[in-house]
């Protein structure tokens, strides 16, 4: 971000492809990478958060009908279906994950492992591991803190 504002100013936009020039060979791979690769991220996000709820309304199939396939295709059409239908239906939707993202990630990713770090090894740490887990923490819960209140002004600013 910061290299991208030295290169381009006060004209900087927020998605990068906007600041590339239009009549470049180069840009247009770019932003046709760009587009694309969202698409073929989508079934590697269906097969892992999808699937254990896939796997679980496949246990209420009855036995006899388990060994086809065609209920499972069912369900796990049915489940990315209703995603798509719920981000549709709420507006607001991407920012609404990207607030419960940035509370949500730093907690899990920064925040709890090094708490639980500290509370499971007390006294048996270095002061730099200490030190350094205080930092993480820190930097976890102001990262949060500014994710969520960007989120929050973006939200309050479209309604």
């Amino acid at each position: 971000a910061v290299l991208g504002y030295m290169m381009f100013g006060e004209s900087t936009e927020s998605q990068f492809t906007l600041n590339l020039p239009t009549n470049l060979v180069a840009s247009k791979i770019a932003v046709w990478a760009t587009v694309i690769s969202p698409l073929t991220k989508y079934p590697f996000y269906c097969e892992t958060m999808i699937k254990p709820l896939a796997l679980s309304l496949e246990e209420l199939i009855p036995l006899k009908h388990q060994t086809t396939r065609i209920y499972s295709i069912l369900i796990r059409t049915a489940l990315v279906i209703s995603t798509l239908l719920v981000a549709l239906s709420i507006p607001f939707f991407g920012l609404l994950l990207s607030l419960i993202g940035s509370l949500l990630s730093m907690l899990v990713s920064l925040i709890f492992p090094c708490a639980c770090f500290l509370r499971l090894l007390r006294g048996n740490i270095t002061r730099f591991q200490g030190s350094l887990c205080w930092l993480t923490i820190a930097i976890g819960i102001l990262s949060s803190a500014f994710g969520s209140y960007t989120a929050l002004c973006k939200i309050i600013q479209l309604l």
